[in-house]
């Protein structure tokens, strides 16, 4: 039998035809199929240390099969440390199991790991041995969920509290600068820092996991808003630092107004004794209560105001009630400007009996069961007096901006 010729101008219509579903069918089977090598993370592996271990499983996967896999573990250098140490492991694939050896990098001590991986219906289980010198920790770790290498990088970054140049204090604290350094630097940088007008924070003298991760350390201080942006200029033509900036710190945008800083200043700076007797004559008034001092801290230019008024809830007694406020005071952006903001941290309270003859010895109420639940003290409409009296702008937390 003959065959029946199709003309070619049909061949060509169905060919065209087909051409964006072929095309839509070859992308989506290359979208399905694995990368040559694709990298994964698992950051929740349980077992580690008694689970105070902070621990990074990475594995590199060719067409679905794990082909490698590095351990890093971070976990504290001794009980109830905050230093930590933290070893790094490649270890070798054999089918299920994953085995490796190595040292820890701060105290040198032997590592070796023996886990078996398995796939479950909840994610992978990872089962065995990780031994730190002496230590045995066995692991024992279902479901566990992996990431991709971009999520894993951006939980890193996640903890960057740095800021080169902030355009306003509404993102950083005018009073909270911080210098990345390289952790093995650390020292030799604070060591540079003593004599001068500062505080270090503490904490930020030992790295976090995240920042032996990134073998970058971020160090916060405290120093006077004014003279901030020249600190920070400096910081940055220092030997090792990484960068310069600002960060978080004391200032809340629902504790701080801002207002017109012509009235305020005197050849170019603050009249900080100008200011502070106005902030703590407002504050005085609505408290009820009488001024007794005004202390500005040099090196971190935060202000103390204190106050002292009798205690309304217990007249009969006749005791004292102390009320005390931390401020800050700076330009509502690095380098100055013509607004000046005020931040006003809740008061702390405190009683005590000053009358004459036989006094009562007053337990500090931060000792009661029941404090830690209380919340901030009452400041008696403080920061709303104040604002009155400098004809200042509150934060609108909605709309982001001043009102």
């Amino acid at each position: 039998m003959r065959a029946k010729l199709v003309p070619p101008v049909l061949i060509l219509a169905a060919t065209l035809a087909a051409g964006p579903a072929l095309a839509q069918a070859r992308k989506e089977a290359k979208e399905a199929k694995p990368a040559a090598n694709d990298v994964r993370y698992f950051t929740a592996i349980s077992g580690i240390m008694d689970d105070l271990a902070d621990t990074v499983l990475k594995e590199t996967r060719t067409g679905g099969k794990v082909t490698g896999a590095v351990l890093d573990v971070c976990y504290p250098a001794a009980p109830g440390s905050e230093r930590k140490d933290r070893f790094v492991a490649t270890l070798t694939v054999e089918g299920n199991k994953l085995t490796g050896a190595t040292e820890s990098l701060g105290a040198r001590k032997p590592v070796t790991i023996a886990l078996t991986r398995k796939a479950t219906s909840g994610g992978v289980a990872f089962d065995g041995k990780v031994t730190i010198g002496g230590s045995v920790s066995v692991i024992s770790s279902p479901d566990n969920a992996d990431i991709s290498e971009k999520e894993y990088n951006t939980s890193l970054e996640a903890d960057e509290e740095l800021i080169a140049a902030p355009s306003d204090y509404t993102t950083a604290s005018p009073e909270a600068v911080a210098v990345r350094v390289k952790p093995e630097n650390v020292a030799d940088f604070v060591n540079r820092q003593r004599g001068q007008s500062l505080e270090v924070s503490l904490g930020s003298l030992l790295p976090t996991c995240a920042e032996l991760r990134k073998d970058a350390q971020v160090v916060r201080m405290n120093v006077d808003p004014e003279r901030a942006a020249d600190f920070v200029a400096r910081l940055k033509g220092e030997p090792g630092v990484l960068a310069a900036g600002w960060t978080a710190g004391k200032l809340d945008m629902d504790r701080t107004v801002r207002f017109d800083a012509a009235e305020w200043r005197e050849g170019g700076r603050i009249n900080k004794d100008k200011l502070a007797a106005a902030i703590s004559a407002a504050l005085a008034k609505a408290l009820g209560a009488s001024a007794i001092g005004v202390r500005w801290n040099e090196d971190s230019g935060e202000l103390k105001l204190t106050f002292k008024r009798p205690n309304a809830d217990l007249p009969a007694l006749n005791l004292t009630q102390t009320v005390e406020f931390s401020a800050l005071v700076a330009a509502d952006k690095p380098g100055g400007s013509d607004k000046l903001l005020l931040w006003l941290n809740y008061p702390t309270l405190t009683t005590s009996d000053e009358a004459s003859g036989n006094r009562l010895k007053i337990a500090d109420a931060s000792s009661d069961n029941n404090a830690e639940d209380a919340g901030p003290a009452d400041d008696g409409n403080a920061l709303t007096a104040a604002a009155r009296a400098l004809k200042a702008q509150r934060w609108d937390a909605d709309n982001n901006t001043w009102k």
